[in-house]
């Protein structure tokens, strides 16, 4: 089971559960634990591979992994700790995860903030993947890492994001860098079917302004998906939204949540 850490509130029974990027960890939550626990009951989940959640001897000889085996890794603790439903809150990466497991598990997911959301992956990101694809072999995974993270946070101002994110990425292992990497093979056609599919959940997009790569799609996804979905855009903020501006990330969320509890 992948490694995960819960914040209870004795007097709430809703749950909210974080899910973090590809490369990232719980820890890049930190901003928000004390402002949910006020109100909610707390998961923080390692991702496979990623954090406290090492890789396994089981997940060793997996050749490739799939978005639904990760979503299936969060079933798995949810069910573990008797959560009925829960609130899920992830960034970038994650909330493919949490979309993914809002197909396989409606049920067990009452709502969906996703944070820095990617619906569709644009000419400039496809083509990085294409580069990465081709050099993920040939060079350090940490090097691969670096450009990636520079070309999505390009701005002075989103450094402390792009460092976060790089120094969780350092706990890596270049094995484990590549199957995630190797995710971006099924990317294309899982992100179409999330497009075209509205599907019945609650869901706010909470996007930065400057996040110039996922913002479009996002916009265009949230008009079409008119019944269930909402956008809240911050200004001056890139694509971590919950690290670069976690003041109103906390208050715009926690808002959303208690209205859907």
């Amino acid at each position: 089971m992948i490694a995960h850490t819960v914040y209870k509130n004795k007097n709430s029974s809703e749950w909210v559960t974080f899910v973090h990027g590809a490369g990232g960890s719980s820890s890049i939550w930190y901003k928000q634990i004390r402002a949910f626990q006020k109100h909610f009951n707390v998961l923080l989940l390692d991702l496979r591979g990623h954090g406290e959640s090492k890789p396994t001897f089981k997940n060793e000889f997996k050749q490739r992994y799939t978005f639904q085996s990760i979503a299936q890794d969060v079933h798995e603790v949810i069910n573990h700790l008797k959560i009925e439903s829960s609130h899920f809150v992830g960034i970038s990466l994650g909330t493919i995860v949490i979309r993914q497991l809002a197909e396989m598990h409606p049920n067990r997911v009452k709502s969906m903030i996703m944070g820095g959301a990617i619906l569709k992956m644009n000419f400039r990101s496809q083509i990085l993947m294409r580069l990465g694809n081709i050099f993920k072999y040939l060079l350090p995974y940490l090097l691969l890492y670096r450009f990636f993270a520079f070309v999505i946070m390009p701005k002075k101002k989103h450094k402390q994001s792009r460092l976060l994110f790089i120094n969780e990425a350092k706990k890596l292992y270049q094995k484990e860098f590549i199957k995630w990497f190797k995710l971006t093979a099924e990317i294309n056609p899982v992100l179409r079917w999330f497009r075209q599919v509205e599907i019945n959940i609650p869901t706010l997009y909470v996007m930065g302004d400057e996040d110039y790569m996922f913002l479009p799609s996002v916009k265009q996804v949230v008009e079409k998906h008119n019944k269930t979905a909402e956008l809240f855009v911050i200004e001056n903020c890139g694509h971590v939204v919950n690290v670069e501006q976690p003041n109103q990330f906390n208050v715009e969320v926690i808002s959303f949540l208690k209205s859907k509890a």
